[in-house]
């Protein structure tokens, strides 16, 4: 992560203000592969369920699209740079690129292990925040997991027979 462009006092020492934008940094890169994964998924999904998948998956990406702002301005608050890059995402993400179109029924649990893998990354953060009373960063948390873990109980319900 580069170092600071300016001096930021809110009451969190420099090495903390760190280690909270390398954990959004990596949120960041979950939040935009999963967008990038579930607009691909929007553009070819095929089958019987198409036109709720096509719909579902949009507004789902329109969603991610938003939250990856929100999550890159949290970063610039704290003083550091947001990563942009594709090459920075891929190596920050801890969710796989899917090679291919799967069928629709693999896309939607595709999507239900990114959404969870966004919630796992998000809580993972969340020790280093109550230790430094970061609430600002815990409440953009806190929301980001209840999209999340909805989206993934409604993906998974359409897997159920």
């Amino acid at each position: 992560m580069a170092t600071q462009a300016a001096s930021v006092n809110i009451g969190i020492d420099d090495a903390k203000r760190a280690k909270i934008a390398e954990g959004l940094s990596r949120l960041l890169a979950d939040t935009y592969t999963l967008y990038l994964k579930t607009h691909n998924f929007h553009w070819n999904v095929t089958g019987p369920m198409f036109q709720t998948l096509h719909l579902m998956f949009e507004t789902q990406y329109t969603e991610l699209a938003l939250a990856v702002d929100l999550i890159a301005e949290r970063i610039r608050a704290l003083g550091y740079p947001a990563p942009g890059t594709y090459s920075e995402y891929a190596k920050l993400s801890s969710i796989a690129e899917t090679p291919g179109v799967p069928k629709a029924k693999e896309m939607i649990s595709l999507l239900v292990e990114g959404q969870e893998a966004v919630v796992r990354t998000a809580r993972s953060i969340f020790p280093l925040l109550e230790e430094v009373h970061d609430e600002p960063t815990a409440d953009l948390l806190t929301q980001r997991m209840q999209v999340h873990e909805k989206t993934a109980w409604m993906l998974r319900s359409l897997l159920e027979e």
